[in-house]
């Protein structure tokens, strides 16, 4: 019998198949491929005759399609994951998919960056501080895996651990403040290419220098199938902390299938090098 982890993997695959996220067109071109690009064609036929299910022929997703449908099935992914893993780390976590909706600065609805909506309205009305600062400070995430604070009675449940008189300022304590934690923040790129990848970055850039307080985990999922396209965004630290692929062993063996040796040594870097996991890693490295 197949765990809960691996029931989910497949259902999230099931999603991109039934949602047409990925599928094949009239010419056996895989959705994640580039058409122009042999390797790129190769490889992610070889993702696609790994997983298990039917696919019929429709026509290519438009972009910005795609690229929600994407969304939508890792929310709904780790939305399930994440309550199978209560016994690793109890939390109230919330996922949220808010890449939808980028006019709207969610993050300043939450701890650490609550103070982004004041930022924004004092460069609004101030010309000097819209010269210096642009938009640096406009952060416009993918899904977010949020935490609620905790109450009192709970932190106290085995031992008085907090009372009145301490830990007057951390924001866990929802006597404290009731506004949820960002924990995680996770940016989905359907494919790679090197426009995708440095908004990526920026975007991450972006989340650790607007912080007030821990820094979230920020990391990647895509569908890319090239690994010379998936290492432009994974090569190098300090940024995203791991890039998460949605077929990485079925990915593995379309390489080794491939007989490719660049990609195949470059696959090796990035796994090796703990650059690329797995989306059922994913969950698992959040609570960890």
């Amino acid at each position: 019998m197949s765990s809960l982890l691996s029931a989910e993997r497949a259902a999230f695959h099931r999603q991109l198949i039934e949602s047409g996220v990925l599928s094949l067109d009239s010419t056996d071109i895989p959705s994640n491929a580039d058409g122009s690009q042999r390797t790129s064609v190769l490889l992610a036929r070889g993702i696609m005759e790994r997983i298990p299910f039917e696919h019929a022929a429709a026509a290519r997703l438009q972009g910005q399609t795609s690229g929600k449908q994407f969304e939508s099935a890792v929310t709904a992914f780790l939305g399930k994951t994440l309550s199978l893993l209560q016994p690793i780390r109890p939390a109230d976590w919330i996922v949220e998919n808010v890449g939808g909706s980028r006019g709207h600065y969610h993050l300043s609805s939450y701890v650490p960056y609550r103070h982004l909506d004041e930022l924004a309205l004092a460069v609004k009305e101030n010309e000097a501080l819209r010269t210096v600062l642009g938009n640096s400070y406009n952060i416009s995430p993918d899904v977010l895996i949020l935490r609620s604070p905790i109450s009192d009675s709970k932190i106290n449940e085995f031992a008085r651990v907090v009372d009145d008189e301490v830990a007057r300022r951390t924001p866990i304590r929802s006597t404290n403040q009731e506004h949820p934690i960002v924990h995680a923040v996770v940016s989905c790129k359907w494919t790679l290419r090197s426009d995708r990848a440095q908004n990526a970055r920026s975007e991450a850039l972006g989340l650790l220098r607007n912080r007030k307080g821990r820094a979230p985990h920020i990391s990647v999922v895509t569908g890319e199938p090239t690994p010379s396209r998936i290492a432009s965004l994974a090569l190098g630290t300090g940024d995203i902390d791991t890039i998460y692929h949605f077929a990485l062993p079925e990915l593995i063996d379309a390489v080794n299938e491939s007989e490719n040796d660049e990609a195949f040594s470059m696959l090796a870097t990035l796994v090796d090098g703990e650059r690329l996991r797995d989306i059922a890693d994913l969950p698992l490295d959040l609570v960890a």
